[in-house]
C-alpha cells in the first residue's frame, strides 16, 4: 500500500473507510429520525394539516436517505471496477491511483 500510495495511504484510508461510510450510513439515519421526530410533533399537536405536511416531510427525507446511501454506494463501486480496469491495463500514472484505493480494504 505505501507504494501505491505514495504517503497518501492516510488519507486514502480515511476517505474510504471513514468519509463514505458516515455519508452512507449516517447522513440516512439523520434524516429519517429527523422526519420521525417531526411527524411525532405532528401527531401530538393532533392538527390534521400539521400531520399530512408531516408525512410529506417524512416521504421526501426516506427518499433522500435512499439516494444517499445508494449514490455513495455508486461511486464505491465505480471506483472499485474502474480500479480493477486500470490495473488490468497498465494505466501509468493514473493505474497508481486506482491501485492506491483498491490496496484499502476493509
Amino acid at each position: 500500500m505505501v507504494d501505491a500510495c505514495g504517503g497518501l495511504g492516510f488519507l486514502v484510508r480515511i476517505i474510504k473507510l471513514g468519509v463514505f461510510p458516515i455519508i452512507q450510513i449516517g447522513i440516512p439515519i439523520i434524516l429519517i429520525v429527523l422526519g420521525t421526530i417531526d411527524l411525532g410533533k405532528a401527531v401530538i399537536s393532533s392538527d390534521e394539516k400539521q400531520v399530512k405536511e408531516a408525512q410529506s416531510k417524512l416521504i421526501k427525507r426516506c427518499i433522500y436517505a435512499v439516494a444517499i446511501f445508494f449514490v455513495v454506494t455508486i461511486v464505491n463501486l465505480l471506483f472499485n471496477t474502474i480500479s480493477k480496469v486500470t490495473v488490468d491495463q497498465n494505466a501509468g500514472d493514473m493505474g497508481t491511483w486506482w491501485t492506491c484505493w483498491d490496496s484499502i480494504k476493509n
